[in-house]
């Protein structure tokens, strides 16, 4: 089976990078994943506080995504990794959703994220689901190994 997620008001909505999970990551306090992940487009500039203050994680997201802000140069190189970090963060934070995020087992996750074919699977599903697989690989790394005698 696999798991579709995307709105926040969805049953897997735990899982979407807009969830009202804050955390504490890099000696700040983040609001939600989008927030975290958006500011650090800026890492080093007066825009990344910009955007961790955004009200919403839609606003976070905007800001993010404003091409006449100096985004770093190593964006490309470095995302999936802001990602992973941001992610992780949360479910070690939140035993609520952490508990809910094992208790998928070995489902595929899958952003169904229409317009985006990085992130989610895209319209027709052939997007690259990134975000999905960072969640199942965060999955993994949270689940409790067995103690081998």
């Amino acid at each position: 089976m696999t798991i579709y997620f995307y709105s926040t008001t969805d049953e897997h909505g735990f899982l979407s990078n807009f969830s009202k999970h804050g955390f504490e990551l890099d000696g700040k306090q983040w609001r939600t994943v989008e927030h975290y992940f958006q500011a650090q487009k800026f890492a080093g500039t007066p825009h990344t506080e910009r955007v961790r203050r955004a009200s919403t994680p839609k606003e976070a997201k905007r800001l993010g995504n404003d091409r006449s802000l100096p985004m770093r140069r190593d964006w490309e190189s470095v995302k999936d990794d802001v990602m992973r970090r941001a992610v992780l963060r949360k479910f070690e934070t939140h035993e609520d959703i952490r508990v809910l995020l094992l208790a998928s087992g070995d489902e595929e996750l899958v952003e169904n994220a229409p317009n985006d074919f990085y992130w989610g699977c895209g319209s027709d599903g052939s997007g690259k689901n990134m975000l999905g697989r960072i969640l199942m690989e965060v999955r993994d790394q949270l689940n409790p190994q067995e103690v081998q005698p």
